[in-house]
């Protein structure tokens, strides 16, 4: 059986999948790595690390296995930054992530170019994107900016560090999908744009090429893996995991609940408008070639679980959440708005903080644990009902992955709010399904998209008698973000 090594790289852990061609995962492995909070507000990650924990996980999949798969597809946590040295490999400072705000003032001071920088990228300007991250690493030590312009050091977002290791030094690289993630590649013209390189500050001779998602990646030393494979598949995690859905069609939409939650429609070649906060990425078509998708993030999804766990102590398990908000007959006007990093899309609205409203004394840890699931359900009703709006098109089923999308509760509830069915595939883990889809379609593995998506088993959750109760509740939710952005945007005054 032909079969193909998927390496997922998140934001907390690498994943490592053997996967055969009729759909089975024949080996896995993961590996968590430490996160890094130096002052509020910032997220770093080490780069050694990330490379550490994938290389590991790849090695625990392999021996799983006992298969030689024909090629490796990289998917990865988007936006990431990292920095290093041209000559010797060694990171000029830890790898600084997605969720990190300290340059949001930096943002506020580039408004002006607001109008502009979506123009040319399809995104918000937000501390979100890798630019001025970028740039930050570069002013953060005197000779970096001199180094750079030199030629001297490298950039690139996870998977342009992982393919320089993997190769060890011989491509410097990355993909469509990433690329347009950073605020610094031009949509329309598909390549680095030198305007905004400029006004960020980025030499553009440390930006990696740009290679069609499913193509050549050069070739995985056997010094890394015991044996060499050809990288022939990479995306960002969110357009791989629209990919592995089988979303290759203009309409077809999922959404990936992780840590935050990521809906992503796709537009096929033309390139929706700009409004309601939603951004307009590069995604994959059926021959892994650039199509155009509209996404929305919604920064916190399962981390307020997480948060709920670790910094509340309510749950031991994520688990127990099905049970808890099973157990209640309605969330008694019990909401949260999850803004613990801001507020996505459609708002976008970086000033706002969690809220819990509603609370009474019979207000239990069930209704803190439900009104977490609920969130999730409703920011995904917001954005799609944008996305619709945006594109034209009525969704008659989303697709959905993502460690919450095995929580039935959720996805029946989810199902009642948007109305359409709920289709879950067997296996999860669509992020990494992607890149393997992508890998193995340039090595012959499948045949086509279609080929590749009939090896995947799919259950349907359709709406139910909660259908009224659950339009009901999601008014209580709009007016309790209402209550959040004006908390917000009062502070601002």
């Amino acid at each position: 059986m032909r079969s193909v090594l998927a390496l997922d790289q998140g934001t907390t852990g690498s994943t490592a999948l053997v996967i055969s061609a009729d759909g089975r995962v024949l080996g896995r492995g993961y590996r968590e790595f430490q996160q890094h909070f130096p002052q509020p507000g910032w997220v770093e990650h080490e780069p050694a690390d990330l490379l550490r924990a994938t290389l590991d996980a790849a090695r625990e999949a392999l021996a799983a296995a006992a298969v030689v798969p024909e090629c490796i597809g990289i998917t990865n946590q988007r936006e990431t930054v990292v920095v290093w040295d041209k000559a010797t490999g060694v990171p000029v400072h830890r790898a600084i992530v997605w969720q990190d705000r300290r340059t949001a003032d930096r943002c506020v001071a580039l408004a002006g170019s607001r109008q502009f920088i979506a123009e040319r990228t399809g995104l918000v300007l937000d501390a979100y994107f890798s630019a001025t991250k970028i740039e930050w690493l570069l002013r953060s030590n005197d000779g970096l900016m001199r180094r750079a312009m030199n030629g001297e050091l490298l950039a690139g977002t996870v998977d342009t560090w992982l393919i320089w290791q993997l190769t060890d030094g011989a491509v410097h690289a990355t993909d469509p999908t990433n690329a347009s993630r950073t605020m610094l590649y031009d949509i329309d013209a598909h390549a680095w744009s030198d305007e905004l390189c400029m006004l960020f500050g980025v030499p553009r001779v440390m930006l990696p090429e740009v290679r069609t998602s499913r193509g050549d990646f050069g070739v995985a030393s056997a010094r890394h893996l015991g044996l060499a494979l050809p990288i022939t598949g990479v995306a960002g995690d969110q357009q791989s995991a629209l990919f592995g859905q089988g979303c290759v069609a203009p309409g077809e939409a999922k959404n990936t609940y992780g840590t935050g939650a990521f809906m992503l429609m796709n537009t096929g070649t033309k390139r929706p408008t700009l409004g309601d906060g939603l951004l307009t990425t590069i995604a994959c078509d059926a021959n892994g070639g650039p199509c155009y998708a509209l996404e929305a993030a919604i920064f916190i999804a399962g981390a307020a679980v997480q948060w709920i766990r670790d910094g509340l102590g309510l749950i031991a398990t994520a688990a127990e959440t099905e049970a808890l908000a099973s157990g209640l007959t309605s969330n008694d006007g019990v909401y949260f708005v999850t803004a613990l990093t801001g507020l996505g899309a459609p708002h976008w609205e970086a000033e706002a903080r969690g809220m819990l409203v509603g609370l009474t004394r019979g207000t239990t840890r069930a209704h803190i644990v439900r009104a977490a699931l609920e969130a999730m359900a409703y920011g995904t009703a917001d954005v799609m009902q944008s996305m619709q709006a945006r594109s034209g098109v009525t969704l008659d089923a989303l697709r959905v992955d993502g460690g919450a999308a095995g929580n039935a509760w959720l996805l029946q509830f989810q199902a009642d709010v948007l109305g359409v069915p709920i289709e879950k595939p067997a296996m999860l883990e669509s992020t990494a399904l992607g890149a393997a889809g992508l890998a193995g379609l340039h090595t012959g593995v499948w045949s086509s998209a279609a080929q590749f998506r009939q090896a995947q088993r799919v259950s349907v959750v359709t709406p139910g008698a909660g259908v009224a109760d659950a339009r009901v509740a999601y008014v209580g939710w709009q007016r309790a973000v209402r209550a959040a952005l004006n908390w917000a945007r009062d502070g601002q005054r």
